[in-house]
């Protein structure tokens, strides 16, 4: 039986609004690598683009898998592809226009790249990015995902509503506190989690997989694993539906290579 065990980014091994060592704990990034040496598989799973998380965990860890856009894009541990699905550019372009640039903090994940239409700081992402004036700018590939940071959690509520409403025929918007992350239709975290099983269970045959998360946009993927985890401090409705609570990450991987299967 092969255990994998796949994470959510924010708020699970990444803390964006702590300092030094404290935005990818060291104790995480140790107990992931022996999770690994222990001849486990641990993979990524999250809405970022992929290189909106590699210059963070560059030299710390490597994942052999990374489940990103929300599970529209998938690359293996060399970051080649396994899975692609796209956007529409042209509703794309429709969402852009009809909540404004000017308005929202919009990220485009193209090929994996990270795409915005207004500068960033250093503090909020170290590594390459384009600045972007409207779909037509970006850089030749698929748009992967499309995401808007709202003003609240009410308002990211209110849009993602819409947004299923207007555009759920090409897309599906999923909300994350206050941000709102906008994949092709069918694709979310859950439906690449079953991919995955699927993928790698060619390779190894039987398959465990262990997921966690930490707000409810991570509920496809801990209903997708067959033994999920969260936090105390996570939604009620996140607590009510997985399989064990525990402190940090850490614990659960413990917990995984500590299962007798």
């Amino acid at each position: 039986m092969k255990k994998v065990f796949a994470s959510n980014f924010d708020g699970t091994i990444f803390f964006y609004e702590a300092e030094g060592d404290g935005r990818l704990p060291m104790r995480t990034m140790e107990k992931i690598r022996e999770y690994q040496a222990a001849g486990n598989l641990f993979g990524l799973c999250t809405g970022r683009p992929v290189k909106g998380v590699t210059p963070f965990i560059e030299g710390k860890i490597d994942p052999d898998f990374y489940i990103t856009g929300s599970g529209a894009n998938i690359v293996n541990y060399h970051l080649q592809e396994i899975r692609k699905k796209a956007l529409d550019p042209n509703v794309v372009d429709v969402i852009l226009r009809h909540f404004g640039t000017d308005k929202y903090w919009f990220t485009m994940d193209v090929e994996g790249e990270v795409c915005v239409f207004r500068e960033m700081n250093f503090k909020d992402y170290p590594g390459k990015y384009y600045v972007l004036n409207g779909v037509d700018d970006a850089p030749r590939g698929r748009i992967h995902q499309l995401s808007i940071h709202a003003r609240s959690p009410e308002e990211a509520a209110a849009m993602v509503e819409e947004i299923n409403l207007w555009y759920g025929d090409s897309v599906n918007a999923f909300l994350n506190n206050s941000h709102i992350d906008i994949a092709p239709r069918g694709c979310h975290k859950g439906e690449a989690i079953h991919f995955m099983h699927e993928y790698i269970s060619q390779v190894y045959g039987d398959v465990r997989i262990y997921g966690i998360g930490d707000s409810m946009s991570d509920l496809p993927l801990l209903a997708a694993s067959d033994v999920s985890y969260t936090f105390p401090n996570a939604p009620q409705g996140l607590r009510d539906r997985v399989t064990k609570i525990v402190p940090t990450i850490v614990e659960a991987l413990q917990d995984s290579m500590d299962e007798d299967v």
